[in-house]
């Protein structure tokens, strides 16, 4: 699927604003009104953690060479204000709508209302669970759960007991990690016990989890956090607990993430932790604004390979998907099963962008 990137004469920047502050914001919205760039909304989901904050920082950068013209919101997490959030763009008269909703479902009546005004949605990373919107940006979340399950299940030779810090299971996300790894589990490695602990994506609620699952069973060794944000507190316990040991002590705790943030790269690196999905936030953005300007432009898309590594998905009637790259990556670069790793200092990992 090729696509036409148009270039722009100057970078448009764009703060994380509230829905308030947006209002306070020149109300035109028109393309006419932004020096003959498109206006489009985006609606960042959240900004306590390193994936989301390297999302926001590429969305302007991509919107500046693509000519958008931004008009940026933070729903915290929080479908209600995401809903304001919106009501705020369709007021500002963006012509299309970038979001991430962290709720799959409680955000169909708003979708609906965008249909209705013909405001076309790109959603990224997550996937609504009914309704349509013109592309979906992501990656697939179950193989982020099969990969994980590859790397514990062959390094804990397909016995013992891990942990499962799940996302938030009203999430497309968080239901696609858990029933793909603990799928997994079953098939391949029957004689791993999974702990599956639900968090809500909430650091607090993990490490409290992961304490209590810890204490009354002393033998766990291996855990997986569905993203990054479980990772201070993981690596905190395992510490305080003696097991923050190398890999070849029999105490080792093995540790899989998902997200692929600088952080995480660094703890692979130093051995720290063992593991990660590489989610890419880059493309995410890049792709996210290239479809809305496509939606904008009437163009229809298609099924099947791109020229950007991934693959367009119909998940439904009227429903596309397009699949992002996610690589699992390691120190060695190993193979687990079916699934290949790459090295953690590969310099095609966003991780290791100094951008």
């Amino acid at each position: 699927m090729k696509f036409q990137h148009l270039r722009a004469a100057t970078v448009v920047t764009a703060g994380v604003l509230t829905a308030a502050a947006l209002a306070g914001c020149s109300g035109g919205g028109s393309t006419a009104a932004s020096g003959g760039k498109t206006v489009v909304g985006v609606d960042y989901p959240r900004s306590d953690t390193d994936f989301w904050n390297a999302y926001i920082k590429y969305v302007p950068q991509f919107a500046g060479q693509f000519g958008l013209d931004l008009k940026t919101t933070n729903s915290q997490n929080d479908v209600a204000n995401l809903t304001a959030n919106v009501q705020t763009m369709i007021s500002q008269g963006v012509k299309g709508v970038v979001m991430a909703p962290q709720d799959t479902a409680a955000i169909i009546p708003t979708l609906q209302q965008l249909a209705t005004k013909k405001i076309p949605v790109v959603s990224v990373d997550t996937r609504p669970d009914q309704g349509n919107v013109y592309m979906v940006v992501r990656a697939d979340n179950r193989a982020y759960g099969e990969k994980a399950c590859q790397f514990l299940g062959t390094k804990l030779g397909g016995k013992g007991k891990v942990v499962m810090l799940q996302g938030d299971l009203a999430s497309i996300n968080g239901r696609d990690r858990t029933e793909a790894f603990n799928d997994c589990m079953k098939k391949n490695f029957p004689g791993v016990t999974v702990f599956g602990e639900a968090t809500n994506w909430d650091a607090n609620t993990a490490a409290q989890k992961l304490q209590t699952r810890l204490t009354a069973n002393p033998d766990i060794k291996g855990v997986y956090m569905q993203s990054s944000f479980a990772l201070s507190g993981t690596l905190q316990l395992l510490k305080q607990r003696g097991l923050a040991v190398p890999a070849s002590d029999p105490k080792h705790v093995f540790i899989v993430s998902n997200d692929g943030i600088p952080e995480e790269l660094a703890k692979i690196r130093s051995g720290e932790m063992d593991a990660t999905v590489s989610q890419p936030a880059d493309l995410f953005a890049k792709w996210a604004l290239q479809y809305v300007k496509d939606a904008i432009a009437g163009k229809t898309p298609t099924a099947g390979k791109t020229d950007h590594d991934s693959t367009i998905i119909q998940v439904r009637d009227g429903l596309m998907e397009d699949q992002l790259a996610a690589p699992l990556v390691t120190a060695d670069g190993a193979t687990f099963g079916p699934v290949n790793s790459v090295k953690v200092d590969d310099q095609s990992l966003w991780g290791n962008s100094k951008s």
